[in-house]
């Protein structure tokens, strides 16, 4: 199987910064694209940002210029830096990544266990 653990979120006050980091473990033969999504109270988990293997990134127009997602494929891990935090940005963020795992061989998404950003006005 494989697992993606979260850490990074927290509670921080508007205008601060926050980094998010997601590690994947387990058989994992390749990693595709990487990303993170949100979650905020009564709203559907929307898009933050994405990158693939390659390091071709994708942004949410609301967070442009403000976050910037990074991995490093050595670690499997993907990060998100988060700078000029507004309130609007509370939420749970997600880890989700495309993966060839397993003795099968076989393409699967994952996803992480979510961590809480919390910004305070």
């Amino acid at each position: 199987q494989v697992q993606l653990v979260e850490s990074g979120g927290g509670l921080v006050q508007a205008g601060g910064s926050l980094r998010l980091s997601c590690a994947a473990s387990g058989i994992i033969y390749k990693i595709n694209t990487m990303g993170w999504y949100r979650q905020a109270p009564g709203k559907q988990r929307e898009l933050v940002a994405t990158i693939t293997s390659g390091g071709t990134s994708n942004s949410a127009d609301s967070v442009k210029g403000r976050f910037t997602i990074s991995r490093d494929n050595a670690k499997n891990t993907v990060y998100l830096q988060m700078n000029s935090l507004n309130p609007e940005d509370t939420a749970v963020y997600y880890c989700n990544a495309n993966i060839i795992w397993g003795v099968g061989v076989r393409w699967g998404d994952f996803w992480g266990q979510g961590t809480q950003v919390t910004v305070s006005s």
